[in-house]
């Protein structure tokens, strides 16, 4: 159990404290104003502390000196930047994660050092990792789901059988045949939202949502065996010029057509003057008139990124409803994503559930690389790497079908000195493997990491 300590009580703030109580951690939460807390103290197991961020009397308060990590994710960068130079000069916090969202800060890695600079251990930008996320959906618009593991050699993708598919009706072992010389693992099946484990007689079924695990290269391959193949995304619509909005119309510019709506007439003149591949329109996504004069029946992929959920939700379910091919929408409030599973909206995402990931990762036991909710946060998909020899781990040197795995977990691969090894009942474990790792329970997920971390008086 670990001492952590949030400064910044907003959307990421809030969730990642909401994880990591239900983890057992003990978690302090700072925030300026009393009614972002309120709602956190009132229904969590938690510490909140109301003042500055900066003040090294409010940290000492929260108990920074106990801290074994501190997350800085307020809104402002340079307040999470002096709060994690604090936290390292005044207090000896052992790692520090920062938020930071102006990229000419991250060009210049000098300013984060221990010594010359903030001491920040890691930042993180929420808006880059959903961005990165979305340009991997764009690049398969059959996936619902696109995650990269191991510095992007294996993949997990979330796909939904259809009918007509090469694997629809088919048992697993069936998958041998369809796609002989490609190895890749079903790690989970959710039918009507209740899980499945997989094995070689799980049969699919049109409808079901399907995990597989394979190397990045070849799941373009298994994708097509599970989901009739869809023609690639070229014109795409995008509502909102903030900084995801602007981040991913930067990003596709290049490889597709690109039209960006923004409302705000400075905003939308200064997005127009950075990119000059993009067509930057200034408009209501919601409007109804807007949508027949940019002929969104022609569209292959309307997305729909403001700060407003309401507005995000309406607006997708009228693309959809005017003929556009697909429509993906970010929502904040995670209640209205559970809400619109299986709705007219194909992929709704909560910014907030894809950046804690990131942050999970430094707040788990062992040496984890990777961490990336799945299905809305309820399970999740681990990436982590084991150390020591047989003597000290519960893992290295014994074959797969020996290792008392949970029943909630499925190991599918490693990654060996930069080989990907789909994993069988043979296969054995070694030091410094990448073991990648789906967990059906997230509030399991210990279980998991205690079996593959070494064990007490290896350090």
């Amino acid at each position: 159990m670990s001492n952590i300590l949030i400064l910044g009580a907003g959307r990421v703030g809030a969730t990642v404290a909401e994880q990591l109580v239900y983890e057992q951690h003990n978690v302090t939460i700072v925030d300026d104003n009393p009614a972002n807390l309120a709602p956190l103290m009132s229904r969590l197991d938690l510490r909140v502390i109301t003042g500055s961020a900066s003040s090294p009397q409010t940290l000492r308060e929260a108990g920074a000196e106990d801290a074994e990590l501190l997350l800085a994710v307020t809104p402002t960068d340079e307040l999470n930047m002096v709060a994690c130079k604090i936290a390292y000069q005044m207090f000896r916090v052992p790692t520090r994660i920062a938020r930071i969202r102006n990229s000419d800060l991250l060009a210049h890695e000098a300013l984060f050092s221990e010594e010359d600079g903030f001491a920040i251990s890691h930042t993180i930008t929420p808006a880059q990792v959903v961005t990165d996320y979305l340009v991997r959906l764009v690049k398969m618009p059959e996936a619902l789901q696109v995650l990269d593991f191991a510095n992007g050699l294996v993949q997990l993708v979330v796909a939904r059988i259809t009918e007509g598919a090469p694997m629809a009706g088919k048992a697993l072992t069936q998958f041998n045949e369809i796609l002989p010389n490609i190895d890749r693992r079903v790690v989970g099946v959710y039918r009507n939202n209740h899980y499945i484990r997989p094995d070689g007689d799980t049969e699919l079924q049109a409808g079901d949502e399907v995990f597989v695990l394979a190397e990045a290269r070849q799941m373009r391959k298994v994708i097509a065996a599970l989901h009739v193949v869809e023609s690639p995304i070229k014109r795409v619509l995008l509502a909102g010029g903030g900084n995801v909005g602007f981040r991913l119309a930067k990003a596709l510019q290049k490889d597709y057509s690109v039209k960006l709506v923004e409302s705000d007439p400075v905003r939308a003149e200064w997005i127009a003057n950075q990119l000059p591949d993009s067509l930057v329109l200034l408009g209501d996504a919601t409007s109804e008139t807007m949508f027949e004069s940019e002929q969104i029946d022609r569209t292959d992929l309307y997305l729909a990124l403001t700060s407003d959920d309401e507005d995000n939700i309406m607006s997708s379910l009228l693309a959809k409803q005017m003929g556009a091919r697909k429509v993906i929408s970010i929502i904040n409030r995670s209640r209205y994503v559970d809400l619109l599973q299986d709705s007219r909206i194909d992929v709704a995402l909560s910014p907030a559930q894809l950046t804690i990931g990131t942050l999970l990762a430094f707040a788990r036991q062992g040496d984890i690389a990777a961490v990336k909710p799945l299905r809305r946060g309820a399970a999740e998909a681990v990436e982590l790497i084991v150390h020591g020899n047989k003597s000290v781990s519960r893992v290295i040197g014994r074959r797969v079908d020996e290792i008392r795995m949970p029943s909630h977990a499925f190991l599918a691969a490693i990654v060996r000195a930069g080989k990907v090894i789909m994993v069988h009942h043979d296969t054995v474990i070694e030091a410094d493997d990448r073991c990648i790792l789906f967990v059906h329970d997230k509030m399991r997920t210990r279980e998991v990491e205690h079996l593959f971390a070494v064990k007490l008086g290896f350090f």
